[in-house]
């Protein structure tokens, strides 16, 4: 028999946390996210607090746990897409088609609770959060900002009536075999086709002061029609800039200004800090922080973090400048690949950006979704 609980006590909070770093703890693949950043979900000044109603559960079989799941109501995105939809997220199971199923119920019957009509996911409560499902590639290491599953997960959730709504594909960029001119060659001519110019900073402050407010605005443009965004809040910002202090380096920074100084395009990746936090579970111990320290100063893998065009210069090639910009970067010697993250199966403009570069598409991801019946 599986018993499911909503998590409510200090000790049921930190089973919820431990689970998947005890279950993947020997698995080379995994990569936990920070420990101190995923406690944040309990706290009661959380960041998503403001637009979002949030649920854990914990299962237990003979007083051992054996899977985990939340549910997140997240109003924004329900008020701009006019749904009454429930995301569930942080899904880890042992392989047992009674504990997932005891799980997926008690989400779905919250949903029901909350007026809502259907489930979908996994999706976080924003997409700066993990999200989706792996479906392939599970022989290939997490990058920071993904979570890592076992096969069986996609049979267990389809087994409980979810089905396919969108894929992510995820690739491998390679720095071409030949050096290739045309890189820079497009980039100068888009570039002083539009009297366009690269924006400069001193620091990691300095960029901020200068480009925040228009960064997040243009993220919020450009991201909007795609699948489970949000728009920023403040609490998000500060979150998100929080973050950038810690791994950002400049020099695996675009950003594109027009005549007017104004933001319009940027391209953002961040050295890749997996393999530095894997082994303390996520922790900021001493010697994790050293790891991390010098992932950032020396990395040999780049993970892309964002890339955003603005809807005026989307069909005028400035994604070409982007482009250029990833290639100059895989010119350092150091540098093994860039990792492309999520981009959406039907994003075919990103999609085209890698052919030009060596890619290998290694590693698939799903986001379901479920119908709640009366």
């Amino acid at each position: 028999m599986v018993d499911i609980v909503e998590v409510k006590t200090k000790k049921q909070q930190r089973e919820f946390l431990d689970f998947p770093l005890d279950m993947y703890k020997d698995n080379p693949y995994f990569v936990p996210p920070l420990y101190g950043d995923e406690k944040k979900i309990f706290s009661k000044n959380y960041v998503y607090n403001d637009t979002c109603e949030h649920v854990y559960f914990n299962a237990y079989r003979d007083g051992k746990m054996v899977g985990r799941i939340s549910g997140i109501l997240q109003k924004s995105s329900n008020e701009i897409r006019n749904e009454k939809r429930v995301r569930f997220t942080r899904f880890d199971s042992i392989d047992d088609q009674e504990v997932a199923s005891a799980l997926f119920k008690a989400v779905e019957d919250w949903a029901r609770s909350k007026g809502m009509d259907t489930v979908c996911g996994p999706l976080g409560f924003s997409d700066l959060e993990r999200e989706g499902l792996l479906i392939e590639g599970f022989d290939q290491l997490s990058t920071f900002e993904e979570q890592y599953n076992a096969e069986y997960y996609g049979r267990l959730i389809e087994n409980c009536g979810y089905a396919k709504e969108v894929d992510w594909l995820e690739s491998k960029i390679y720095r071409p075999v030949e050096p290739d001119e045309s890189f820079a060659k497009m980039s100068d001519f888009i570039m002083k086709r539009y009297n366009l110019r690269f924006g400069e900073a001193k620091n990691v402050n300095d960029f901020i002061n200068r480009y925040g407010d228009d960064f997040f605005k243009l993220l919020d443009e450009g991201y909007s029609h795609l699948y489970g965004t949000v728009p920023f809040t403040k609490g998000m910002k500060d979150m998100m800039i929080a973050n950038f202090k810690l791994v950002i380096d400049l020099k695996y920074v675009g950003v594109i200004l027009d005549e007017q100084g104004k933001l319009v395009a940027l391209g953002l990746c961040f050295p890749s800090m997996s393999k530095a936090i894997q082994k303390s579970r996520g922790h900021l111990t001493p010697a994790a922080l050293v790891r991390l320290l010098k992932a950032i100063k020396r990395p040999t893998i780049l993970d892309l973090g964002l890339i955003c065009v603005s809807h005026e210069y989307m069909n005028r090639g400035v994604g070409s400048v982007i482009t250029a910009e990833l290639y100059r970067m895989l010119q350092d010697d150091r540098i093994e690949y860039a990792e492309t993250n999520l981009n959406l199966e039907d994003n075919h403009a990103i999609q085209n950006q890698w052919k030009r570069f060596k890619a290998v598409n290694h590693k698939r991801r799903r986001s379901y979704v479920k119908k709640l019946e009366d």
